[in-house]
């Protein structure tokens, strides 16, 4: 509906802004090459100046995109079209120039030949942007429609009169911009024709849609409807859909906080699907190959670590280097999860005589100065270090650089039904719960609801942002008790 609409839009206005940019390209060209006249300068052919305009054109598509120019289209303050622009031109003109001066053709594209280009891109690009600001505005107030073309102002009728669609008609009503017109709503209570909701009327029953479409000017149709009415309207999507309108049902029915709908379809077969932002596939398959791009170097960066500290651990006490431990990953599935081992040989065992200690609300045991401990794993524990054979687990996939810490299998039998979704991700060496003073959080509620902010606001840039602040963490010792 709106978005498809604005993503055509925002690829429009991107194209205008690059050919602008291509425009300007020439003329600044052409300016240079009339000053090869003089004999200032030696110019090239236009086929090598050629070569560098798909890495100019790449150059201002990628800033106008990052400072925000296709966010939001239509309705926009002049003011922030220029500063976005300025600022595009100003970085543009940087690295644009930099480039340049890598490929040593500073005598053949000169900083004013650069400057030519950048400074008429920038007027031309804020020119055209005010022109685009009130072509769209006067349209807006005009209420035009016209289907297929580059403003689409379109009337809809909607199927439904309850709080999904008084809250429907409330986000039409307060963004004008989508240039979307109600024309008015149907119900299936014959009573209610001719009432008002929401300052538009009730047109009639679902006998009358028929009537209503033939007779008023309707380019769309949104059902927004309870689950009981879902077995009363296929007469009328088929009817709709004979008609050739487009029809829009609204999938609210569950009052679900966390997860969003999308339409999928297997092979033929319409699904309609609820997931969360653990199901960007295409982003997790570029986390899991840097994942295994850097464990795989890390590994080989910190094997004089390894050996150095496997050497202290087998010197200063009795037992294994690498403590061993089943833990869960996602949905439940089990993994060997690897660290330096840090306490004495009978832990495990040692536990049940110290649990009266444990300053962590809920299944987990952390204590201050556990006195399993040994002399070096202090020392590991404080700087993180008996954390990195956990990179080994990381390059097999068991675990990922980022996510919530792998908890034990005793430990996931005692999560309340809430905590379980933990599990959704998969798990990592560090997260939230590392860089937001882990040495201080006492409460094990605490500890799950930024695991689960992270699942609920993953990202790509989350997770780079997260291993960033980990540096510091580590280096300044704020490690585990």
């Amino acid at each position: 509906m709106v978005k498809e609409q604005s993503r055509t839009l925002r690829k429009f206005l991107l194209s205008a802004d690059l050919c602008i940019v291509t425009i300007s390209f020439f003329i600044g060209y052409v300016i240079r090459a009339g000053i090869e006249s003089t004999g200032f300068y030696k110019v090239l052919s236009l086929n090598v100046y050629i070569g560098l305009l798909p890495v100019l054109l790449f150059i201002w598509g990628l800033l106008l995109y990052y400072f925000g120019m296709y966010k939001r289209v239509g309705l926009r303050q002049i003011s922030e079209v220029v500063i976005i622009t300025i600022k595009t031109a100003l970085l543009g003109f940087v690295l644009f120039g930099s480039y340049v001066f890598v490929l040593h053709l500073q005598e053949q594209v000169t900083r004013l030949m650069i400057g030519i280009i950048f400074t008429l891109s920038t007027v031309l690009i804020i020119s055209e942007k005010i022109v685009f600001i009130a072509i769209f505005r006067h349209v807006s107030k005009m209420g035009i429609s016209f289907k297929g073309a580059l403003f689409t102002f379109r009337s809809i009728l909607i199927v439904g009169t309850g709080k999904r669609a008084a809250t429907f008609i409330d986000l039409i009503d307060n963004n004008p911009q989508w240039g979307i017109k109600i024309i008015g709503l149907i119900d299936i209570d014959k009573n209610k024709k001719g009432k008002e909701i929401d300052g538009y009327r009730v047109l009639g029953v679902f006998d009358d849609i028929p009537d209503i479409i033939h007779n008023n000017i309707v380019d769309e149709i949104v059902f927004i409807v309870p689950r009981s009415w879902l077995n009363k309207i296929d007469d009328i999507m088929h009817f709709c859909e004979s008609e050739g309108l487009a029809i829009h049902l609204a999938t609210d029915f569950f009052e679900l906080k966390m997860l969003k709908a999308k339409q999928t379809d297997l092979h033929g077969f319409p699904l309609l699907t609820f997931e969360g932002a653990t199901y960007k596939l295409e982003h997790l398959f570029i986390k899991r190959i840097f994942d295994f791009t850097a464990s795989s170097i890390a590994l080989i960066l910190f094997a004089p670590v390894f050996l150095l500290v496997a050497v202290l651990i087998k010197s200063t006490s009795e037992g294994p280097v690498l403590f061993k431990q089943k833990r869960c990953s996602v949905y439940g599935r089990q993994f060997t999860f690897y660290k330096f081992r840090t306490m004495v040989i009978d832990a495990e065992s040692r536990l049940k005589e110290i649990l009266e200690f444990n300053e962590m609300d809920g299944p987990v045991f952390k204590m201050t100065n556990d006195p399993r401990i040994t002399t070096i794993g202090k020392l590991l524990r404080k700087y993180s270090l008996d954390e990195l054979p956990q990179l080994w687990n990381v390059f097999k996939g068991d675990m990922s650089l980022v996510g919530p810490r792998p908890p034990l299998p005793s430990e996931v039998e005692k999560y309340d039904n809430w905590q379980r979704r933990k599990l959704s991700m998969r798990p990592g060496i560090t997260c939230l719960w590392q860089i937001s003073g882990r040495s201080d959080i006492a409460d094990f509620t605490e500890w799950m609801k930024l695991d689960l902010e992270y699942i609920d606001n993953w990202s790509l840039w989350l997770d780079f942002k997260i291993l960033l602040k980990t540096v510091p963490v580590v280096l300044l010792a704020r490690g585990a008790k």
